[in-house]
């Protein structure tokens, strides 16, 4: 975080806000045919807001603007697609704000079909609902908490799909980030959907998804902020695993689309191998809940797994969503142990990286076909074993966020 350039970032999303009133409204700009791949460019512009209601932590890293709130441009991503030649989709998208690469691939589709394809390049892996749809149309300004530890984001690696509009299964293999100095370590991946419900807003899916990551260079540290993007400080957090392996996670999701309603969940159980005498192995996790529901009535399409997100009914006046979430993560895997010495502090046996959950609530307004406006408030619940305390110490804030959103 920047504090002190916060007006500056504030004027900047401000002014393209502004900027995009006045063009047309449309989804992507079409830029031409080149080579017989038709070129578009879209971008997202998001600016947020957090207030932080502290309870022991400072939310906002011990107060280095002088205030409990913090204010960011969030996103700034530009993207170029191509459609063809022929079955062939490529995507170059660079986020300016992040200074990091998102999605830079190349698909081909087999009949046209986009469930059934190869792909080469960096993309989102094949596992969670939350992390594999659209950024621009998230429920909630922040992901749930167990989606942001445990998911696998993009990679760049190759993947295979086979599937139709039903049900899908997508494999791939992985490496590092392609931004240097982010994520890295081998892997591979499996997805597996099924919509045994699929007609026009009336959607059951399911989904089983596992991950098996290399932890390359042997150690491993897993952390939550509490559901703030802005937030400087995690509630709960194992501090760094020496001597790990790998970090397995199966994810179980579930989504139910009726009408203007739609309700998620997703599971995902980690677990961490461990090598050396005496180190044991580490297990988390956590699940989430949500509720959204379009007051103007509205409801969501289905495709390729995941749901999508129509233009508001009566453009004007927009469309309004009403949303609740629940989600809980447990990082604690060990036990408390009596004194080495009368008096003395417990010795902890395996890791206590402490328990978090969450209550979120949201609204969001989509105005005409380029704007979104959100705002969230959420309490957090956290309890972690604290060895200068000696003891589980609670953690009890609450948040209350913004975000504006442009986006073409």
């Amino acid at each position: 975080m920047l504090p002190a350039k916060t007006p500056t970032l504030s004027r900047l999303s401000l002014a393209l806000l502004l900027a995009g009133a006045a063009s047309a409204a449309h989804a992507e700009v079409a830029i031409d045919v080149i080579g017989g791949s038709e070129i578009s460019f879209e971008g997202l512009v998001q600016a947020d807001g957090n207030w932080f209601d502290n309870d022991l932590a400072d939310l906002n890293g011990a107060g280095a603007n002088g205030s409990d709130s913090e204010f960011e441009l969030r996103r700034a991503e530009l993207v170029l697609k191509g459609k063809g030649p022929g079955n062939i989709d490529w995507v170059v998208g660079y986020d300016a704000k992040a200074d990091k690469y998102l999605d830079v691939n190349a698909r081909y589709k087999f009949g046209g079909n986009g469930n059934t394809f190869l792909q080469l390049g960096q993309f989102k892996q094949p596992n969670s609902l939350e992390e594999l749809s659209s950024t621009r149309n998230n429920d909630f300004i922040s992901k749930a908490t167990v989606t942001n530890t445990f998911a696998t984001a993009r990679r760049l690696g190759a993947a295979a799909g086979y599937g139709d509009g039903n049900w899908s299964v997508t494999a791939s293999v992985f490496g590092r980030e392609l931004t240097r100095n982010l994520a890295h370590g081998s892997g591979h991946g499996v997805r597996a959907t099924w919509a045994p419900v699929n007609g026009e807003g009336n959607v059951v899916h399911l989904g089983l998804s596992y991950v098996d990551n290399d932890t390359d260079a042997d150690t491993l540290r897993l952390r939550a902020r509490p559901n703030a993007d802005l937030a400087t400080q995690r509630l709960v957090d194992t501090g760094t695993l020496a001597n790990t392996d790998r970090l397995r996670t199966v994810g179980l999701e579930g989504m139910w689309i009726k009408g203007p309603f739609k309700l998620q969940g997703e599971y995902y159980s980690a677990d961490v191998s461990r090598y050396g005498e005496g180190v044991g192995d580490f297990g988390g996790d956590g699940w989430y809940l949500s509720g959204l529901w379009n007051i103007t009535g509205e409801t969501w399409g289905y495709r390729s797994g995941v749901p999508t997100t129509g233009l508001p009914d009566a453009p004007a006046s927009g469309k309004w969503q009403l949303g609740l979430r629940y989600d809980t993560l447990d990082l604690d895997d060990g036990r408390l142990l009596a004194a080495a010495v009368p008096g003395g502090a417990p010795r902890v046996d395996g890791v206590l990286g402490g328990k978090q959950d969450a209550w979120t609530i949201g609204a969001n307004w989509y105005w005409r076909s380029n704007f979104k406006f959100a705002l969230n408030y959420v309490m957090v619940d956290s309890s972690r074993y604290s060895a200068s305390a000696g003891t589980v110490v609670d953690d009890n804030p609450n948040i209350l966020e913004a975000r504006a959103q442009f986006h073409w």
